[in-house]
């Protein structure tokens, strides 16, 4: 749920803020965050009138705009 997604995302935030956290794990909780953010932007649009499989394709379209520039 968001809800959960956003519990997530804040303990993530928090543990990527400790000192003795490696650079390869702030990779992987950077990946994560992002696929957190991802899935909340998803139920965002969802909650907004959009299908699921038409707020992942737009959300997919976003993140390929991204790379391409």
């Amino acid at each position: 749920t968001p809800d959960q997604l956003e519990a997530t995302l804040e303990v993530l935030e928090h543990f990527s803020e400790h000192r003795s956290v490696s650079e390869e794990e702030m990779d992987v909780v950077g990946e994560l965050i992002t696929n957190i953010c991802g899935a909340l932007e998803v139920h965002a649009n969802v909650a907004q009138g959009m299908s699921g499989i038409e707020a992942a394709n737009a959300f997919a379209q976003k993140v390929m705009g991204s790379i391409d520039q």
